[in-house]
């Protein structure tokens, strides 16, 4: 995402600076290319929707399915907002260098952030496969060795699986790693901007948001469940949440940038990150009798209240200080974090299913492997992540594109 401010004509981008580029950038979760500074306070509050991701799927797992009473109950709204801020930083990276860079660059440059720690998450996923075998995911326990390989060389791909091809029981189009659903739609969302979206004048791209707005909003208010959740299946209709849960965010974020709106406030982040756990966290609106209200607040969370705060967390101009210091820390996390906790939550999400423990275990337990989860994404990102990347764009990026390292997300 970009902060400061900012002038945009047509698909160019002028950017004022406020951090120059170091090494360390290349373990930056934004999209941030060479030569460019990132925002870090846009960097972290991707690390606060991680953590909430976390903290919504412990909380569903004690939820016993009952998605009108779940705590932390729009958790999964947190994805939304990976797409707006993927959008804004993508733009910000490369609107102005297309006259330099051929979009096969542009998709190697992609592949290289965003690729390892896929193959990371389905590693992860296959060496934990067989721990929650029992009633909670039926197909683990009729599933081959060879067939988790199978299935895990086929994820690295990201070509979404049929539910033939489930080995898990849910359905899922990547069984081994679930959040790798939403990666998919992300890939789908940079060809679409590089094939032709990214050419689109603002008056003609903003024609396009509003309506994927409009489907978005028909999504979330017609819903036979009143709310966005889906888009993890290979099936008509989870390919329609999937797609109408990207367009949107991805192409406002993109719009976002372009048009440089930025509000500047003191203590942006903490108030951001205030902002976006409220929203997240709220419990369920109008009850199974009134749908269309929960619906209505979930399309409003995404059209107006999240570009909002990526237009505050835009704005804001400190490039220092304890905050500042943990917006990086978690900005650099989030990705890692996201990719690889859905493995552990399988576990814990069979135990909670098989043993049902009281109250204040399960918390404890989820505090546990909360803290497991930061671990190995923190391990993951320093250990693999960061030196992979670092290796790959030294032999497969054009020399002028790695002289102030790598900086994506």
């Amino acid at each position: 995402m970009a902060r400061g401010k900012e002038n945009n004509g047509g698909n160019g981008t002028e950017v004022s600076k406020h951090r120059p580029l170091d090494p360390s950038a290349a373990t930056s979760t934004n999209a941030t290319a060479p030569a460019k500074s990132h925002y870090t306070v846009l960097d972290g509050l991707r690390g606060v929707a991680s953590l909430m991701v976390i903290v919504y799927h412990l909380c569903e797992a004690n939820g016993h399915g009952d998605r009108f009473t779940q705590p932390i109950n729009h958790g999964y709204l947190a994805v939304d907002f990976f797409f707006l801020l993927s959008g804004f930083v993508i733009a910000y990276a490369y609107d102005n260098r297309w006259g330099t860079m051929t979009q096969w660059n542009f998709y190697k440059r992609r592949l290289i952030r965003l690729e390892p720690m896929v193959i990371a998450g389905g590693v992860v996923g296959a060496v934990l496969f067989y721990i929650p075998k029992g009633p909670t995911f039926p197909l683990i326990a009729h599933t081959q060795w060879w067939q988790v390989i199978l299935v895990m060389l086929l994820g690295f791909t990201l070509i979404p699986l049929p539910a033939s091809m489930d080995i898990r029981g849910w359905h899922e189009m990547f069984p081994l790693n679930g959040p790798q659903w939403s990666l998919f739609y992300e890939y789908a969302a940079n060809i679409l901007y590089a094939i032709g979206l990214r050419k689109l004048s603002n008056r003609l791209l903003g024609v396009f948001v509003a309506l994927a707005g409009l489907f978005l909003l028909h999504l979330a208010v017609l819903s036979p469940h009143g709310d966005v959740i889906g888009g993890w299946s290979v099936t008509s209709k989870q390919l329609h949440i999937g797609f109408a849960r990207l367009l949107y965010p991805f192409f406002a974020g993109v719009l976002l940038m372009r048009m440089g709106k930025r509000i500047e406030i003191k203590h942006a982040f903490a108030f951001c990150s205030l902002l976006l756990i409220v929203a997240l966290a709220l419990p369920r609106f109008g009850g199974p009798a009134h749908l269309w209200m929960n619906g209505l607040y979930e399309s409003l969370c995404i059209i107006l209240l999240f570009p909002l705060i990526v237009a505050i967390g835009a704005g804001e101009k400190k490039v220092e200080g304890a905050s500042i210091r943990i917006a990086r820390f978690f900005g650099d996390l989030s990705y890692p974090l996201y990719v690889t906790h859905y493995p552990l939550i399988f576990i814990y999400t069979a135990w909670i299913a098989k043993d049902k423990p009281a109250p204040l275990l399960s918390a404890e337990v989820g505090v546990a492997l909360a803290i497991v989860a930061m671990i190995l994404a923190y391990a993951c990102l320093k250990l693999y992540d960061e030196p992979l990347r670092r290796w790959l764009s030294k032999r497969f990026l054009p020399s002028k594109q790695k002289e102030h390292g790598n900086a994506e997300h």
